[in-house]
């Protein structure tokens, strides 16, 4: 089989050969000035972002640093403060505690003044009398209860203030944790470097997260809670003040008044042994009296029987005289005479027993009168007994002032100069 020969290409010119040289030469020249120039500019390029990340870098460690001394300021402000209100919050609860201290005091001075009341109400007859000392003793009653009424409300203005104080510090607190967890943050960016494990690519990095503030706002919000902090603590502090002076006035005053009330109840008692000595020596002469006037008696009664016998001699007398016969039946001098004596005897008799009676009477008269003397000195000996009772009551508060001034402590029945709370000890920091 023969071979079929293949059909001879296109034949180009010498010239089109040359032109295509020239052309590959010229095209391989010009790519040659471009990749040279793009080299150029590639390298200018990396030196000029390189000075520019590293100077962004810089000012962003830069901003870092000054953000993070800002942050920290900010918190070192805000611990400070913080402290204070620690100092101030336990300070008021030692206020709030000595208020109810005050208060708890006040239980007993009542129980006395109202047990003294009572017991005086077990006076008797004329003795039962609206003293000056029931005066008293209701106006330290009345003292009482308004003292106890204000120290009440100190305590409830106490702990609303201690309420206030507790949420400052509460916010304080909170922009505290936040000021700490930034400042972790911020030193955790400051921290990292390119060849850090951490760092990676992210999703929108830029995003502005919700609730994000500006530096004027955040600021602010600083300073608001520092500025309420000290205006809670300034009210506190002028309430611990007052809460101290109202305090120790109020415990003057309820010394003052427990003085008044002891000084009458002392006098009433003089008064009342006074009266029972005078019925004491009413009573004795009265008595003595008695036995005189019972002797003297007995005396017009003996003198009487006397009389009537005497009487019923003359009687006698004069009816036997009357048997005598005829003309013997004379008026003579002995019959005038037994006429008289009995005429006399019956006015004698009639006159001793008239003052018989009236010394009777008067008998009579003194033994009521003695036994309404005796029944007033038992009245007036219960009523003595109830004012000292009521006087060894009311030692109850001169040993509890006494026991409150050992102890170092206290006491509402003590006087206690008018101070104010500036001279306090420092006290310690809450945990």
């Amino acid at each position: 089989m023969s071979t079929i020969e293949a059909k001879p290409g296109l034949h180009h010119t010498v010239a089109d050969w040359q032109n295509n040289n020239r052309q590959l030469s010229a095209t391989a020249e010009h790519e040659r000035d471009v990749s040279h120039v793009i080299r150029q500019e590639g390298r200018s390029l990396r030196n000029e972002t390189t000075i520019k990340t590293w100077w962004d870098e810089s000012d962003t460690c830069r901003r870092l640093g000054d953000r993070i001394w800002d942050v920290a300021r900010c918190k070192d402000s805000l611990e400070a403060c913080a402290l204070e209100v620690d100092k101030e919050m336990e300070a008021l609860t030692v206020s709030k505690e000595e208020l109810e201290q005050a208060l708890a005091a006040t239980a007993v001075p009542l129980e006395v003044t109202q047990e003294c009341l009572t017991l005086r109400q077990g006076r008797r007859g004329l003795e039962l009398v609206g003293d000056p000392v029931e005066e008293e003793l209701k106006q330290e009653v009345r003292l009482i209860e308004r003292v106890q009424q204000e120290l009440q409300q100190h305590i409830d203005h106490t702990f609303e203030q201690l309420c206030v104080l507790q949420e400052a510090r509460h916010q304080m607190t909170m922009d505290l944790q936040n000021k700490m967890d930034a400042l972790d943050v911020d030193r955790t960016c400051l921290s990292l470097t390119l060849k850090s494990a951490q760092i990676s690519l992210k999703t929108n990095p830029m995003r502005i997260p919700t609730g994000t503030v500006t530096p004027q706002e955040w600021a602010q919000f600083s300073q608001f809670n520092v500025a309420c902090a000290q205006e809670a603590m300034q009210f506190s502090q002028q309430m611990r003040e007052n809460a101290s002076l109202t305090r120790s006035k109020l415990q003057n005053e309820l010394e003052t008044q427990r003085r008044a009330t002891e000084f009458a109840l002392r006098k009433r008692t003089h008064n009342e042994e006074q009266s029972r000595h005078e019925l004491e020596w009413q009573l004795k002469i009265t008595e003595d009296e008695i036995s005189e006037m019972e002797a003297d008696i007995r005396g017009l009664d003996q003198d009487l029987q006397v009389k009537t016998f005497s009487l019923k001699l003359a009687h006698t007398r004069l009816e036997n005289r009357t048997c005598r016969p005829g003309m013997d039946l004379c008026r003579d001098q002995v019959q005038l005479g037994l006429v008289k004596e009995v005429q006399q005897l019956e006015a004698s008799i009639k006159a001793l027993d008239q003052k018989l009676g009236e010394a009777q009477h008067s008998l009579q008269k003194m033994c009521l009168h003695h036994a309404r003397m005796s029944q007033d000195l038992n009245r007036k000996q219960e009523a003595l007994s109830l004012e000292q009772r009521s006087l060894n009551t009311r030692q109850r508060l001169t040993d509890t002032t006494s026991a409150a001034v050992v102890g170092d402590k206290p006491a509402i029945a003590g006087v206690v100069p008018l101070t104010n709370s500036s001279g306090r000890s420092r006290l310690k920091t809450l945990a």
